[in-house]
């Protein structure tokens, strides 16, 4: 029996996905988070793991590709299928750079999702169409070094650096993971010796690098969950 866990804040698209999913695996255990914090949390710690994470990039509490980076990290062996309205060619060369087993647009048919989940099961990995022909070229060289230094982080060096990404002072970090700022101070330390950054302000930069938001509004659009055709 297949298990599936969908990360998505939207309870329409996580509807959207679950009736694509049940279409197919009937006798299949589905389970929602509605953030990473929540999905990691659903990850850890089981007996058995998940067969396929089915991952939105866009949620709030994330900024470009950190959400699937943290995931990557934490749980290397956990194959991730992204279901994303930013299907930008620009976007998905980037995600299957970091090593994930497919990526679906969310104005996407039922039928292409459930083929795409059905690849990612059978160990390939599934590419939009008009990406099958030009497959997406290596990272560059600073990219997948940064990718490379990011995979050291800790889960809490990851959220932490997520927090100062957002601007968040130590004070405002230790509050909101329930540390003292010392413990923020050397968090925020190791980052930076990780990332080779001197600063604060270096690393978010650097780690901006690895981020969506330069692409325009027209590549946001949310497609409406109940007619999956429609842009």
């Amino acid at each position: 029996m297949q298990k599936f866990l969908i990360v998505d804040d939207h309870p329409m698209f996580r509807e959207a996905m679950q009736s694509a999913l049940r279409s197919a695996y009937p006798k299949a255990e589905v389970h929602e988070a509605t953030g990473i914090d929540g999905a990691a949390d659903m990850l850890s710690g089981l007996r058995r793991s998940y067969d396929l994470a089915l991952l939105d990039l866009s949620m709030p509490g994330t900024t470009g590709f950190d959400g699937l980076l943290r995931l990557r990290n934490q749980f290397p062996r956990l194959p991730i299928l992204i279901v994303s309205a930013l299907d930008d060619p620009r976007v998905v060369r980037e995600a299957l750079s970091y090593g994930i087993s497919g990526f679906v647009s969310k104005s996407a048919k039922k039928a292409e999702i459930v083929r795409a989940v059905a690849t990612v099961l059978a160990g390939g990995v599934h590419v939009p169409e008009g990406h099958q022909r030009n497959p997406p070229p290596p990272a560059t060289h600073g990219t997948s070094d940064l990718v490379t230094r990011l995979s050291t982080l800790t889960p809490q060096q990851m959220r932490v650096l997520q927090m100062l990404r957002q601007g968040m002072l130590n004070k405002q970090i230790a509050h909101e993971l329930d540390v003292g700022e010392t413990t923020v101070k050397a968090h925020v330390s190791e980052i930076l010796r990780k990332l080779d950054v001197v600063s604060r302000t270096q690393a978010v930069i650097e780690v901006s690098r690895i981020d969506f938001d330069q692409f325009t509004d027209a590549d946001r659009v949310i497609p409406d969950p109940l007619h999956p055709s429609r842009r």
